[in-house]
This record gives C-alpha cells, structure tokens and sequence, in this order.
C-alpha cells in the first residue's frame, strides 16, 4: 500500500509540462516546402524569384495564385502580385536550418516595383506565417488585410501555444512605408509577435461574420536571443480578460480598423466582427494563429528585424 501511495503521490508533483498532451499544428516543424519558381517582368527587371509556402515537398511554379497543398493550414507573406499588368513577388520567410532540421525565417524589409511610366512604388514588408490563405494575384498596396482569409475551423480547447523561436532586431528606427506616400521615421520600439484567437463564428444572411472571443494568447519579443529558445509555451486565457494584470491593447477585441478578414460563404473576405466575451467555458469555432517579424500592422516596421520560428504545437 506504502508503494502505491508514494506513487501516486510522485505523480502529483510532476511538473504540469510533462503531464500535458501536446499536439503538433500540421506542417508546424517546418520541415517541408513548396518551392514557386516566378519570372517577373523585364519592366521591373525580369529577374526569377523564389518564393516558399508551408506544405508537402513540391513545386508551383509559374505567374499563378496560389492555394494550400496537403493539407496545410499555413499562409506566408510570400505574395505573387499583378499590379497594372506587372507581375512581382514579395520574399519575407524563407526555409531556415534549426537543429539537424528546419525552421520557419521572417523577415521584415523594403519592397521596390519600379517601371518607368507604369508604376513606382516601395513598401515596408514583414515576414508573417499564419493559419489560412491568402487571395492571389494581389493587385494593389491598399489595405492588405483584405487579401489573407485568416483563421481555420477548429473546436478545440487548448491550455497554450508551444514553440521553439530566436529573435534579432538591429534597434535601428521604425519607419513607415506605404508606397503612396514618403517614408516617415517613427518613435517606439519594433517588436516580433505571436498572435493566438479562439473565436465563435457565425455568418448573417448578407454575408457578414461575427464572433465572439473564447480564448487569447499574445507575445510580443523586444529582446534580443542569439540562442533559440527552445520549447516556450505561452497560456491562452479564456473568456474576458480586460480586467487581467496582463491584458495589453494587442488582446482587445477587434474592431472594423484593427480586423483581420475570412472567406465568407460567398467566397467574399469580409472584415470578422468580433461582437465581445465569450463565456470562459466556450466551445470555439475557428483558431487564429499568427506569427510576424513586426508588430504595428502593414508597412510599419524595423528593417532587418527577423523571427525564427520552429515546432509549432498546441498544448491540452
């Protein structure tokens, strides 16, 4: 009897790490990766770019939208764009080595598409990865959010995002880079961020979605980590917390001008309406997991600013 009580008793003082089920988001080691081979045109210099997706080992080539292969949940900021009939692409995460593997790179820097007569324009582009899709070909720099369908259906209750990451920015200015206007030279600090929502979605009868939000994670990474930090799990809270010691803006609810967009049933990206709290105990709909190498939205940035991301998993 002696034996099984100190037995049980080990088992109750194991850390709650070794205790909790974790579950790897697909394709979340990073270990695999379609290739897309894009000419651009002789206009903007004709060159090949190379542009990498999250998914099975494969090829998609040629000046033509993209959509998830295998499977995969996950989205780039890597971009086949058309804009007034010149075709250009953005490169901002790229394959990286992690270990005796690979990891997920993304990088914040400037974008120029410049043809005489026809076009001239620089952006501030940031490496992001997320759950989702973007719609290709992307014609124009105007409100960018409107292109990425973000979240995936999902109705699970996950206690944390787990990942292993390392961090680097130069401390240089944060500057602001629309194509439509000069670039401005910003104060503050430019930061690397994780973004995880649980939401309860639902559709009205003119297409609109609403939600409400069951679960929030957010991290922001200000320091520099010249050694990856392995295996970092970060809690999502349920329910409201607006009145939590560690509520930040970057958790409030969304609103029309802070809101990511989702594929309606329509097939249309509309702006999600997230109408307030969830109960704690909720059941979700759909997961938003999003990861970016600058914090303060398109075109407002560090340039060189760059997150390392790898093993992306849920913890139960």
């Amino acid at each position: 009897m002696s034996n099984k009580v100190t037995i049980a008793v080990l088992f109750c003082l194991l850390p709650l790490s070794l205790m909790a089920e974790e579950e790897l988001v697909k394709f979340g080691n990073f270990e695999s990766w379609i290739t897309r081979s894009i000419k651009e045109s002789i206009f903007v210099g004709g060159k090949t770019q190379t542009l990498y997706e999250v998914g099975p080992k494969g090829a998609w080539d040629g000046p033509r939208a993209y959509t998830n292969q295998g499977g995969s949940p996950w989205a780039t900021s890597n971009i086949y764009a058309k804009v007034a009939g010149v075709v250009k692409t953005n490169v901002s995460v790229y394959p990286d080595k992690h270990r005796d593997g690979q990891c997920a790179k993304l990088y914040t820097h400037i974008v120029s598409c410049k043809a005489v007569g026809i076009v001239n324009i620089s952006v501030l582009a940031s490496g992001s990865i997320f759950l989702g899709s973007i719609q290709e070909p992307i014609t124009g720099s105007k409100d960018p959010m409107s292109k990425l369908n973000v979240g995936i259906p999902f109705t699970k209750r996950p206690k944390a995002v787990k990942f292993d990451y390392k961090y680097y920015s130069p401390g240089t200015e944060r500057i602001r880079e629309t194509g439509f206007s000069r670039r401005q030279t910003l104060g503050g600090k430019d930061m690397a961020q994780v973004l995880c929502l649980l939401q309860k979605r639902w559709e009205d009868a003119e297409g609109n979605i609403h939600a409400l939000r069951v679960g929030t994670m957010y991290k922001a990474f200000s320091q520099n980590t010249p050694e990856w930090k392995e295996g970092q799990t970060f809690a999502i809270h349920y329910g409201d917390i607006s009145r939590e010691s560690f509520f930040r803006d970057k958790m409030k609810l969304m609103s029309d001008a802070n809101g990511f967009c989702a594929r309606n049933s329509k097939g249309q990206n509309v702006r999600i309406k997230e109408e307030g709290w969830a109960k704690p105990d909720e059941t979700p709909t759909h997961i938003i997991l999003k990861f970016d190498s600058s914090n303060d939205g398109p075109y407002v940035g560090t340039i060189g600013n760059t997150l390392w991301v790898d093993n992306v998993k849920l913890v139960y």
